[in-house]
């Protein structure tokens, strides 16, 4: 309870607050209705054009910032100065005309990091400006909340010379315990300083960050992508940055961070919609059902080569290496041997022709070497015409010419990307000599048959796609359009070295934000197992890596409990270091198969009478999903069926298989048949078990029927409550 002084002194706080958010909301009022007043110049005139865009710009910063003008307020006092100035912080910069003064500071100004990086203390603080490194004391650290042009909120977190200091970050805990919706929300007005310090580092690394579940890693990537936009203005433009997520419903659930901070026209793709796009090709991806279904079925252990296995060897640097001896050796061969004899006294040497294209268009891809090849032999051609004097012979000799080149060019290779990568997988793919210059299949006899079923009907999966696609740009180049200033990899623990490497020739100066977590790494047979194997693939100097341990998602019990479940499959697991905020303790819910669907409707109807707007009911496969949602359904139990085609998250009631959970968040999950066959004792039934737990902020519920997974602890009375029935 708030009593005495402290009382008045935050009540005075609230009523100071509610002034200066009259005084700021009126002027961006007022200023915004004089700028809309102004016509758009649509003239010549390069300095009126100037101050149009000047103009909207204001007029568009001044827009997004009336609804919450600010959340935070620092007052700092720089060294060698008197006044201690008071410095709003909100999504978006405005500055009073009427003074050249900022009234509101952008989150990515540097000054604005003192913000974020300053924790308390009497001693000086510090922030890197353009001119130097700036110092000074901070007397005030405020946050606010500012909905729709009305004070909510006001929370001190640092008052120079006051003991009343927070233990805790109260606005943190406040902004955690919200419910959520479906959609991923920014972050700007609680960004932790360890947060704050990747999203603010160099662009030209290669930084790899590893995050808990929780941790906020996701997010993070998104406002450092804003903060590049506003740090590099003149030199990185927003349609030149990509986002590689790993589905569709993961774009959808994310949609709203970019634009919440102001940013547009980011391409937000998957690997494989990219890569499609770029081949051109008519080619499908492989329907992920069957290999999800075969690899997470059940608690089985897995050997070390089955029909799935290729997606390790294809996604392996080395086979990149492979691919590209095989890529020289058909661009060495590529020329046939003849010389080009277009009519009886005309004849272009073999040798004049392969030093074109070995020695003058040797810097170009090798597909469009062979276009300017055959562009200069038709050249050759008209300039030989022009000797033949007689015109019936020249006519003679243009129509010969021609069928000649068309037969002669036939002689050449003329692959697309797919079908020489098919080829050579087959064994099936020859050189200029015959037979004898068949390349033998990269891949080991137990892969092979695996590899090629789907590849013959034009399907491939997602190990093809690197692949295809290198051989796509040794083909035809990296046309610019293709070229990016800034990738990131989201769940990057699930790509390939190969994928990576060849994103790595897709952008500028290394600049990669790539982001995982090896503990949720549950796609065994296609990621990798240590960061390494990517950050090998950067030179030495030009990487970065951070370790994310902090979880802001959960509870501390579900964290207790989620890392318990890591702790007994994956011992060299980091385990997650949960925030300060308590909550209900996982609940146990035993129940048989006749009673299964009631016990979980039960667990439904409960969480979301207690407040819970997003529910997930988390099943091991699709298969088991679709049935429990047909019988939740009879039950009355309205509920959205999630699968691997979905591209939209609707929020609610959601029922679907673990490993399309990895990235979504739920205020409620309810886990069902975690049973020791479903979920064993071996690393990968514990990786898919540690993502369906950290999916839950609120409230978790573990069903089994018989006896639960030994990866479950059902002793610990401080983390898990029995229940027997709802």
């Amino acid at each position: 309870m708030v009593t005495g002084n402290l009382e008045t002194e935050l009540q005075t706080a609230f009523e100071e607050e509610l002034k200066k958010l009259e005084y700021t909301s009126g002027w961006i009022d007022d200023k915004l209705k004089e700028l809309q007043n102004i016509p758009r110049y649509y003239g010549h005139d390069y300095t009126e054009q100037a101050m149009d865009s000047i103009r909207e710009q204001a007029r568009r910063q001044m827009s997004q910032a009336t609804a919450e003008p600010y959340f935070g307020r620092l007052d700092f006092q720089e060294s060698g100065t008197s006044p201690v100035v008071p410095l709003y912080i909100g999504k978006f910069g405005v500055e009073n005309t009427d003074t050249s003064q900022p009234l509101i500071i952008d989150w990515r100004a540097p000054v604005a990091s003192l913000f974020y990086s300053f924790n308390g203390g009497d001693d000086l603080a510090a922030y890197e400006s353009p001119d130097g490194l700036i110092d000074g004391l901070v007397y005030l650290k405020r946050n606010l909340v500012v909905r729709k042009q009305i004070l909510q909120r006001v929370v001190d977190t640092y008052l120079r010379g006051s003991d009343q200091l927070s233990v805790n970050d109260e606005f943190l805990l406040y902004r955690l315990g919200e419910n959520k919706d479906n959609k991923l929300r920014d972050i700007v007005s609680t960004i932790q300083a360890e947060q704050d310090r990747i999203i603010r580092s160099a662009r030209n690394t290669a930084m790899v960050i590893q995050g808990v579940a929780g941790s906020g890693k996701t997010t993070v990537a998104l406002h450092r992508l804003a903060y590049l936009l506003y740090q590099y203005r003149d030199t990185v433009k927003a349609e030149r940055m990509i986002i590689f997520a790993p589905n569709q419903m993961f774009l959808d659930y994310i949609s709203s961070v970019l634009p919440e901070l102001g940013v547009g026209n980011i391409q937000q793709t998957t690997f494989a919609d990219w890569t499609f796009d770029v081949l051109g090709e008519k080619l499908k991806l492989a329907n992920p059902t069957e290999r999800y279904n075969h690899w997470f079925a059940s608690g089985e252990a897995r050997p070390e080569i089955d029909e799935y296995a290729p997606g390790r060897w294809k996604g392996w640097i080395g086979f990149m290496s492979i691919l590209d001896e095989a890529l020289d050796r058909y661009e060495s061969s590529f020329l046939p041997d003849e010389d080009f004899q277009p009519w009886d006294i005309a004849k272009l040497s073999s040798r004049t022709i392969h030093n074109w294209y070995h020695t003058e268009y040797k810097h170009y891809p090798l597909y469009k070497r062979k276009d300017r090849v055959h562009a200069r032999i038709k050249r050759w051609i008209e300039m030989e015409l022009d000797l033949v004097r007689d015109p019936g012979r020249r006519k003679d000799f243009k129509s010969k010419a021609s069928a000649k080149l068309r037969t002669y060019m036939k002689s050449w290779p003329n692959h697309t990307p797919f079908g020489f990568y098919s080829e050579w997988l087959a064994g099936k793919l020859s050189v200029t000599g015959g037979s004898a210059a068949i390349m033998p299949s990269p891949l080991p006899p137990p892969l092979a048959a695996a590899s090629l079923r789907g590849l013959a009907k034009r399907e491939v999966q997602p190990e093809d796609l690197a692949p295809l696609l290198h051989v796509f740009d040794r083909f035809f180049g990296i046309d610019s359009e293709h070229m990016f200033d800034h990738i990131v990899i989201d769940e990057a623990q699930d790509f390939s070295p190969f994928q990576v490497a060849l994103l790595s020739r897709h952008v500028k100066n290394g600049s990669f934000t790539i982001l995982g977590d090896l503990s949720q790494g549950i796609h065994a047979y296609q990621g990798i197992l240590d960061w390494n194997e990517m950050l090998g693939l950067f030179p030495e100097g030009t990487t970065a890596f951070h370790q994310l341990e902090r979880s802001y998602r959960s509870t501390m019990e579900i964290i207790r409990f989620a890392n318990a479940v890591l702790a007994r499959s994956v011992p060299a697991a980091v385990p997650a270091i949960p925030v300060f905020r308590s909550g209900d303790k996982v609940k146990l819910l035993p129940a048989a198969a006749a009673k299964r669907v009631a016990a979980v409707a039960a667990a439904i109807a409960k969480s979301r009478a207690g407040g819970a707007s997003t529910v997930a009911v988390i099943g091991r496969t699709e298969r088991e999903c679709a049935l429990l949602h047909r019988e939740l359904g009879r039950a009355g139990i309205e509920a959205t069926l999630i699968d691997a085609s979905q591209r939209r998250y609707a929020g609610g009631v959601s029922v679907l298989p673990v490993y399309l959970a990895k990235g979504l968040e739920f205020d409620a999950v309810i886990l069902t048949d975690v049973d020791e066959t479903r979920y064993g004792a071996n690393a990968q039934d514990g990786k898919l078990l540690y993502v369906g737990c950290t999916r839950a902020l609120h409230e978790l519920w573990i069903h089994y029927e018989g006896q639960v997974s030994p990866l479950v602890e059902t002793s610990d009375d401080e983390i898990v409550t029995l229940v027997n029935e709802l």
